[in-house]
């Protein structure tokens, strides 16, 4: 099997940021899983390999297996280790896509549920499931999602949301957690959607907006959206265009909690 192309949007001395592919592992320690993130970087760029390294590069954050979008990959080790403090102090900015089911009604909505480890047994395809603070939930960290509608429509002909999703803390499945909490379960979701969500093609979460403050290199990235109604080949149907995808967008999610006060 063949290697799919790599998706670059960003390279310097010190970094590559790539557009991750759906459904891809960023490395895996099974030889026979070689369509990923990690082997198209080897192909791609053979002399950037860095024999020292178990997976050649070094990775400064993860996307989940079903998530597409920016990724950040440093290229020697003061790079990896002012961007890696970037996001332990969690000043990095990260946005990201989702088309959701149903028609959210806020326009825009801070979620703060903690989450933990679901102890519960789900079945085949969903271990590792995760799960807002109650009975079943193992050690709930603290948790802050901020959502912002953009377009509310049709998805196959079922209500549907487009919204862009700031994450304030990093915990695993996090934005997948809290969308189906508040009862808009990512479109694709099989984990979150109970193993029923088995129609479209992927689950529809996207890291659209990667910026990383640090002193070897400011990164700010911003990928193409994958989600526009001829990206998807007209199974998205825009009805109500609340926000639109510019700088004055950014600046509300960013100052809103600040304007409530």
């Amino acid at each position: 099997m063949g290697h799919t192309l790599l998706d670059v949007l960003h390279r310097s001395g010190n970094f590559i940021v790539v557009n991750k592919d759906c459904d891809c592992l960023i490395n895996s320690n099974d030889p026979e899983k070689m369509d990923t993130v990690a082997s198209k970087l080897c192909n791609t760029f053979p002399m950037l390999i860095n024999p020292k390294l178990f997976h050649s590069f070094y990775f400064v954050h993860r996307l989940d297996y079903s998530c597409s979008g920016a990724l950040c990959v440093a290229l020697n080790k003061a790079a990896c280790a002012a961007a890696s403090r970037a996001f332990v102090n969690q000043q990095t900015i990260k946005y990201y896509l989702a088309l959701v089911r149903g028609h959210v009604k806020e326009n825009l909505m801070d979620i703060y549920n903690p989450i933990g480890k679901d102890d519960r047994e789900h079945g085949i395809g969903t271990s590792n499931r995760m799960c807002v603070e109650g009975p079943h939930c193992v050690e709930p960290k603290q948790s802050h999602t901020r959502l912002l509608v953009l377009e509310r429509g049709l998805y196959n002909g079922d209500p549907g949301t487009k919204v862009l999703l700031r994450l304030y803390t990093g915990r695993r499945h996090q934005l997948r957690v809290h969308c189906s909490h508040i009862g808009h379960t990512i479109i694709g979701d099989y984990t979150y959607s109970n193993r029923s969500d088995l129609s479209p093609p992927r689950m529809y979460l996207h890291s659209f907006r990667l910026v990383i403050p640090n002193d070897v290199e400011r990164l700010e990235i911003q990928t193409p959206d994958p989600f526009t109604e001829e990206q998807l080949d007209g199974n998205w149907q825009a009805q109500e265009l609340v926000h639109s995808l510019n700088e004055d967008t950014y600046q509300l999610v960013e100052n809103w909690s600040e304007e409530r006060r």
